[in-house]
């Protein structure tokens, strides 16, 4: 976030703040950071009313009022009772001015406009003259627990959204419609790709035959790129011993999240498998490894499970049932950076049949490494970060990938290479990953008899390309608002017949078409021919055929098409070497 927008949104978070206790003076303030697009605070209203959405429109009025008095902003630097003094009464406030203390920090108070707020800074000098009025607005209610934990009182987050001129906020608000009409929910529904269902519980989805075809055709992508170089086909459970990820690792940073099966005949405690890599270690691990048979590549799309909180499932971008194509590498440190590339090459070709490998348009790349200021939060020696680090800096390197360096965003095990793509309406999704990995061998002792016959680690590369398929359906379903190219279309093609006298022959194109391995439906109803081709549009279909007196007179098709909106007439043999050629771009 650019520093001087990132401090007019704070400013307005206080701004709330102001108009918040003017208008409600029962309430507690609490936090109130600036983010992406604006700005929030969480306020503690349990001691009175509190606003709801239509309530909105008049706090945005009192700040865009106020903004005019508030000129000059003042800090002082106090000690903690003297803190304690000021928000007397506030328990929120009372317990992060105890945290500043006991951690030896600062507590400064920020006044301006007569409004004071405890605060480490960043605002804008003079708000009167450096925010537009016309540049912000209200935006939303939502409920959050303090400090992001369920066992803590639930308050009220009042959301704005903040730009530095009209323009950019209309801009934004015409982003946002757009995406409302694309949402992969609306869509998905339109097109009949997944539903949920009660029944089955919530963050489950289920995929009919025509969401099927389209994980399939994304899946059908990842492995005949793979296979190219050299990966195979493994299989694992869906459960796992705890013991399993507490020899990993991830027991410790996300056992919150499994969810736990207890055998009623066996009497055995099982976890529902969160991860995959741990499986792939003992695949590798089933047997003596020679320095002559790395690198060990192996693949899959294969499901894992994570208890994530109902408030945070949003249909298929945050589920509970993942289906993540998982790969992993295992070999020595000589041979790091080439599969490393190896696998760039695979997300280089993959994005490319999505449209969205221009470098510097539609996506960058982020080298992710460790946070040197909690050097506690990560796994593994010093040593071998640094030399993961190095690695894939030589892979961003050679490849001109031009990786920015970014602190703090490793994984707990290793550095990664984060490929962030945007989307059609400029939106940043991180999607790909490679991953450095000398911590997994380390803990399970995978090793390895070199030349010399003594005992090596291996180094474990994880890859993910799509990542995980529901979360990369949604990314897609809203990238093409559900007009899908070809190749990954459910439906290829619709045949339309302009009466039932025609539908002999249709069928004989069927015949061809789906011999030919091309998804094709026949509109065979007694609905009207105009309807049909609604239907057919509605349905977002790249091609239309219709058949009429004139086609079956010629034996030819005449086919529409949903991008170029032409009409043009082909024999079913041209056809199919056109729909094949345009499969193989």
């Amino acid at each position: 976030m650019e520093q001087q927008l990132e401090h007019k949104r704070h400013t307005l978070a206080h701004l709330l703040a102001a108009a918040i206790v003017e208008q409600y003076p029962h309430a507690k303030l609490t936090l109130g950071p600036a983010i992406d697009n604006g700005f929030y605070y969480d306020i503690d209203f349990s001691a009175g009313e509190a606003p709801g959405e239509d309530d909105l429109k008049g706090l945005q009025k009192s700040m865009k009022k106020t903004v005019n008095k508030w000129t000059e902003w003042s800090h002082e630097e106090v000690s903690a009772d003297k803190a304690r003094e000021v928000f007397a009464g506030n328990e929120f406030k009372l317990e992060l001015i105890d945290e500043i203390e006991s951690k030896g920090e600062t507590i400064t108070l920020y006044t301006c406009g007569g409004f004071t707020d405890l605060c480490r800074g960043g605002h804008v000098e003079n708000p009167k003259e450096e925010i537009a009025a016309d540049a912000f607005k209200l935006d939303k209610i939502a409920g959050a627990y303090w400090r992001g934990s369920e066992k803590n009182p639930m308050l009220t987050r009042i959301y704005g959204v903040a730009f530095d001129t009209k323009k950019d906020l209309e801009a934004y608000e015409e982003q946002v419609r757009l995406a409302k009409e694309r949402d992969h929910r609306k869509i998905g529904k339109e097109l009949g790709l997944f539903t949920f269902s009660d029944l089955v519980g919530p963050g489950l989805p289920l995929y009919t035959p025509k969401g099927q075809l389209m994980r399939e055709a994304i899946k059908d992508l990842l492995w005949n790129l793979s296979k190219e170089y050299g990966y195979q086909k493994v299989e694992i459970p869906h459960l796992a011993k705890i013991d399993l990820y507490e020899k990993s690792g991830h027991a410790a940073k996300f056992k919150d999240e499994f969810f736990y099966v207890h055998g009623a005949q066996s009497g055995d405690d099982f976890v529902v498998k969160p991860m995959n890599c741990p499986h792939h270690t003992q695949i590798y691990d089933c047997q003596p490894r020679s320095y002559r048979d790395l690198p060990i590549r192996m693949a899959e799309v294969t499901h894992m499970y994570r208890d994530e909180k109902v408030g945070q499932l949003s249909g298929l971008g945050r589920v509970r049932s993942i289906a993540i194509d998982d790969a992993h590498v295992f070999c020595r440190p000589d041979q790091i950076k080439e599969e490393a590339c190896n696998i760039a090459e695979i997300v280089r070709r993959f994005y490319t049949k999505f449209g969205l490998w221009e470098k510097g348009k539609t996506f960058w790349v982020s080298l992710s490494v460790r946070d040197p200021e909690t050097p506690e939060k990560y796994l593994g020696q010093d040593e071998n970060w640094e030399k993961a680090e190095a690695y894939l800096q030589e892979v961003s390197d050679d490849l001109e990938l031009d990786a920015k360096r970014m602190e703090g965003e490793a994984a707990f095990y290793g550095p990664k290479l984060d490929f962030m793509f945007t989307d059609a309406l400029g939106r940043e999704r991180q999607l790909a990953t490679i991953q450095i990995d000398f911590v997994q061998p380390e803990r399970f002792n995978l090793t390895y008899t070199d030349s010399d016959g003594s005992d090596q680690p291996a180094v474990m590369i994880h890859r993910a390309v799509a990542g995980s398929l529901e979360r990369f359906m949604a990314i897609m379903i809203e990238h093409y608002a559900g007009a899908f190219p070809l190749w990954l279309s459910p439906d290829q093609v619709r045949i339309i017949t302009v009466s039932d006298v025609h539908l002999p022959y249709a069928k004989e194109v069927l015949a061809e078409l789906r011999k030919a391995d091309f998804r094709v439906e026949l509109d065979d109803s007694n609905d009207s021919m105009g309807k049909k081709i609604r239907n057919a549009k509605k349905s977002k279909l790249p091609y239309l055929i219709v058949i009429g007196d004139k086609e079956v007179e010629s034996g030819t098709i005449t086919l529409e098409s949903r991008d170029t909106e032409e009409s043009t007439t082909h024999s079913v043999a041209d056809l199919i070497k056109k729909l094949t050629a345009e499969l193989e771009v």
